[in-house]
């Protein structure tokens, strides 16, 4: 989920930005965070992600240290404490909001810590056996130098499972989307009353359309994002478009 709305970038490959961005569009994510997890729960393109990444860890070698970059209100985080009780965790989210409401959500988890800073602030050596980077990365500045720093994180071999958000966030598209399921779950009457709580939602997602179309976020195809990642030092072991095509799903190792 995003975490970092700092505007700087360059021209490198995949990186849609022009020349002088506008850094007045603004994502609210500690108002978004409120409403986060509320239609995270009733989006089924979110919840097979979460399946996904459950799935991906019975398939690896338990790891060690783990860290989740941009984690938001912690929902990666809570499957990795729950499947791997014996690693290491750390919650990587520079905004104050997302990080307060999982740090409630993961309260019972003790193999959890919490580092309220962007990736950059992290000073540490390349030990972690796997990283996770879930709709953080657009919002970041200068993604190929992000990329660097998720290499940086981990030991040669170790894992990276990304998934990033590459086109134009349609929030009509995806209103009529969740609109449509919450209908057949709860009714008319119940899928109101979620869309309304969950108002909050519409209004950050206007704002990340903004930001993309502004150059503020980074949009990519998905050869585009396949060849940063390579470029940053890693192979890609599977790739996926997920999320109605919307965003990337890559799960990685770092090469030496």
């Amino acid at each position: 989920m995003p975490s970092h709305v700092s505007a700087e970038g360059s021209s490198s490959v995949g990186l849609h930005r022009p020349e002088s961005v506008d850094r007045s569009a603004q994502v609210d994510w500690s108002s978004y965070a409120t409403s986060y997890d509320l239609l995270s729960e009733h989006n089924p393109e979110y919840q097979a992600i979460l399946h996904d990444f459950e799935a991906f860890l019975g398939t690896i070698e338990k790891p060690q240290l783990i860290y989740d970059i941009g984690g938001g209100t912690g929902n990666y985080t809570e499957i990795a404490a729950r499947v791997c009780p014996d690693s290491q965790i750390r919650l990587v989210e520079p905004d104050a909001g997302m990080i307060g409401l999982a740090k409630a959500k993961l309260a019972a988890h003790r193999n959890v810590r919490f580092d309220t800073l962007a990736i950059e602030g992290i000073d540490a050596p390349g030990t972690a056996d796997l990283v996770i980077c879930v709709h953080a990365l657009y919002a970041m500045p200068a993604q190929e130098q992000r990329l660097a720093d998720l290499r940086r994180l981990l030991r040669p071999g170790g894992w990276l499972y990304l998934v990033d958000l590459g086109r134009y966030m349609n929030v009509g598209d995806w209103r009529s989307y969740l609109f449509s399921n919450l209908k057949k779950e709860h009714g008319v009457a119940g899928a109101l009353r979620i869309f309304w709580q969950g108002r909050e939602i519409a209004k950050q997602n206007k704002a990340i359309f903004k930001a993309q179309k502004k150059g503020v976020y980074w949009t990519h195809t998905e050869a585009e994002i396949a060849s940063a990642v390579i470029a940053a030092g890693f192979e890609i072991v599977r790739q996926q478009s997920v999320y109605r095509g919307y965003s990337d799903l890559l799960v990685c190792r770092a090469q030496p």
